[in-house]
């Protein structure tokens, strides 16, 4: 199910998700990257189906000349949660402004946000992250490289809109300097291995990316 009303209303006994895919793709050429397909799939609907496994709402954030083709993408599948789209009113601000936007229409306490081309994206891994976030503003996994992953990871929804808008409203769209600012969970690559693959973390954001990985 499919609708555009906004929930206000917080509690503690559900869970909610975010699919960003406002980008325009420029590393993809001249296909959106969230519609490029795996085994005749969409990433974006594969991402969507999966999250939808472990959480109770889902909220897309994309420009409004995308939703047609989200719908589109995803009326295929059977889904048990509804979706609402949060669409970007100052397109092209970067994840931490589509993160925002989106959780405007959250009603919920914590969120996991995914990117729409994370779509091996693992639920179980997301339940994890959600565990671990309890308490907390955010759980973030670490990479391999020592790099945090912060579009895919479970937000304190309040917490984490509070301190984006006023870095945004500061011109500054760092994610990972909202997160600095948040009292964040990294779970380290150790923990993260034994809890779910590296590939599940792996976003195909470009072309060569995609074509080697797929």
């Amino acid at each position: 199910m499919v609708s555009a009303d906004k929930a206000h209303t917080v509690t503690d006994h559900h869970r909610s998700g975010v699919v960003l895919a406002g980008g325009y793709s420029t590393r993809f050429g001249e296909v959106d990257k969230a519609l490029a397909e795996i085994d005749g799939t969409p990433m974006f609907a594969r991402v969507v189906d999966r999250l939808s496994a472990v959480v109770d709402s889902l909220v897309v954030s994309c420009r409004d000349d995308q939703q047609p083709a989200f719908e589109r993408a995803i009326s295929e599948l059977t889904l048990d949660v509804p979706v609402r789209f949060a669409l970007d009113l100052d397109p092209d601000r970067g994840p931490l402004a589509g993160i925002t936007n989106s959780f405007e229409q959250v009603g919920s306490t914590y969120a996991a946000v995914v990117a729409c081309d994370m779509p091996f994206v693992d639920p179980a891994f997301i339940e994890f992250l959600f565990d671990k976030a309890v308490g907390h503003d955010a759980a973030v996994p670490e990479l391999e490289d020592g790099h945090r992953q912060p579009i895919q990871a479970v937000y304190h929804v309040d917490r984490t809109a509070t301190v984006a808008t006023r870095r945004l409203d500061d011109d500054d769209r760092s994610l990972h300097g909202t997160l600095s600012e948040l009292d964040t969970v990294v779970i380290p690559p150790t923990i993260v291995s034994d809890h779910t693959t590296w590939r599940s973390l792996s976003d195909l954001n470009s072309r060569d990316t995609f074509d080697r990985v797929t």
